[in-house]
């Protein structure tokens, strides 16, 4: 009897297993089905050796946000309800991101916003802060739902010609983005240094900083984010300071806000402010950065939760950078508007020219004014860094060391950078001159990194049910059109004004 009752057992937990395994058979069918075909997720990565693929980030090295229980609830589409605890956890990506409307690049461009235009192209900040963010939350978006960021996905949907020629217009946007950051850092350390540093010196000194500020990342991703919330912190400290001790008009604050104008005289101020404001190596980097939490991209609910937090973050990253451009602007706009300064003011001379004004007391402008610009150039200087990692491997597919893509990428860049500086060194109008041709230079490549985007988020192929609907296109069709409108005038206002 005792044998028949076991053999009686055993039939029964038999039949159990086959039922548990074809019930996850056909859970996994199901949840295949709702994987975008270029998803890491859809196929097997492997090498040919072996040896698992290196990911932009390691699985031990990503946030963990979400619990055993949901994890475990492949295929759910359920959005849980909001979470301060998960916004925390999510919060990091858009900080990096949000640096990049924060450079030396973008206050050059608002200082002389401020001095040449006054008040009146604050709406025109506004607006492109505003179309930043959509770019961003698509780039987000793609990366999360696919799990791998642009240039990853443009080696895989383009021919090898195209992707060399994106892979190249890429590194050459990142260049000159990347030359007004170390030359910011260098004019910032100059400053504090009371002149005793020259700008070469400084080149120097950002190019091996930046390497010590990356292996922080060894002891955890947020530790570095942490990094980058201590630098925004200190550029909004230093120009609200500004901003509070220069006293500006609320009046004209406001109408600058609200009520749009442009003059013959402002537009190439106008055509500056937007094409500091988008930057194409940021529409890359954003896409990885996202990736740095553990996300279940077969689980829609967890991607779609995601996407939600990322908006969130984004958002109020951004209007951090909003506020913080908009103090630039009004404070140059309060001091040198309408003054002979105006049309000679830069990031060389702004602090000279500030002392002047303002004198020195317990905190010296000027060097508030440098304190400001070394964070702006140190915290874009490092995310530069990141970008070009992200970009060379993600359209080379070069499986080496981290360590030794970030010497690379940053090596490409110090080279140009300093050679500007011992170029340059003997005149500041030939510095700010520069910058300004750097941003004009960097709006025309914008296209090759929008156009890739905004293909590939509206490809079904691609992102499955989270691709974009018809109204988003249309909408971001026009955007594209004024953009490709705002490239012509950057090709062609500056030639006639300096002819």
């Amino acid at each position: 009897m005792n044998t028949q009752s076991q053999q009686q057992q055993q039939q029964g937990q038999y039949k159990k297993r086959e039922f548990k395994e074809e019930e996850e058979n056909r859970l996994l069918q199901s949840d295949c089905e709702t994987i975008p075909l270029s998803s890491p997720h859809s196929s097997p990565l492997t090498l040919d050796d072996g040896n698992a693929e290196d990911f932009i980030y390691a699985a031990k090295d990503k946030v963990q946000i979400f619990d055993v229980e949901s994890v475990s609830a492949t295929g759910s589409t359920a959005v849980p309800p909001f979470s301060w605890k998960k916004l925390w956890l999510f919060t990091g990506p858009g900080l990096l991101m949000s640096v990049a409307f924060l450079d030396p690049g973008n206050l050059e461009g608002d200082l002389q916003a401020g001095a040449i235009a006054g008040y009146s192209l604050l709406w025109l900040l506004m607006w492109s802060t505003i179309m930043g963010l959509l770019i961003q939350l698509l780039s987000a978006r793609l990366g999360v739902a696919t799990g791998r960021h642009l240039a990853e996905l443009c080696r895989e949907e383009y021919s090898n010609w195209a992707r060399l020629v994106l892979w190249f217009l890429a590194e050459l946007a990142l260049i000159a983005a990347d030359i007004q950051e170390v030359i910011g850092s260098a004019i910032a350390i100059k400053i504090l240094s009371h002149g005793i540093l020259p700008i070469w010196a400084g080149v120097v000194i950002t190019a091996f900083d930046c390497f010590f500020f990356l292996f922080l990342e060894n002891y955890g991703v947020r530790k570095l984010e942490g990094v980058f919330a201590i630098f925004i912190g200190t550029m909004a400290f230093s120009f609200a300071w500004m901003f509070f001790d220069t006293n500006p008009s609320e009046e004209e604050l406001m109408m600058g806000l609200l009520i749009p104008r442009v003059s013959s005289k402002t537009l190439r101020q106008a055509v500056e402010i937007v094409g500091c404001v988008i930057t194409p190596h940021n529409v890359f980097l954003h896409s990885a950065l996202v990736q740095s939490r553990d996300i279940d991209i077969r689980n829609k609910g967890q991607v779609q939760e995601a996407i939600n937090y990322y908006t969130i973050e984004s958002s109020i990253a951004l209007l951090v950078t909003l506020v913080i451009n908009l103090f630039v602007i009004t404070v140059f706009a309060r001091v040198f508007y309408g003054t002979e300064q105006a049309n000679g003011i830069g990031l060389v001379n702004a602090g000279q020219y500030l002392e002047e004004r303002y004198g020195g007391g317990l905190f010296p402008i000027l060097y508030i004014w440098g304190i400001g610009l070394l964070a702006a150039g140190q915290s874009s200087t490092i995310t530069g860094t990141y970008a070009g990692q992200f970009i060379t491997e993600g359209f080379l597919k070069l499986n080496i060391k981290k360590w030794l893509r970030a010497l690379i990428t940053r090596s490409c860049a110090i080279v140009p950078t300093m050679i500007v500086a011992i170029v340059f060194n003997t005149s500041e109008g030939s510095l700010d001159t520069l910058n300004e041709w750097l941003n004009v230079l960097q709006a025309i490549q914008i296209p090759f990194a929008l156009i890739p985007l905004l293909t590939l988020v509206s490809k079904e192929e691609v992102m499955g049910s989270f691709r974009i609907g018809p109204i988003v296109e249309s909408a971001l069709a026009l955007q594209h059109g004024l953009h490709s409108l705002h490239i012509l005038l950057n090709i062609v206002v500056p030639f006639l004004l300096f002819w």
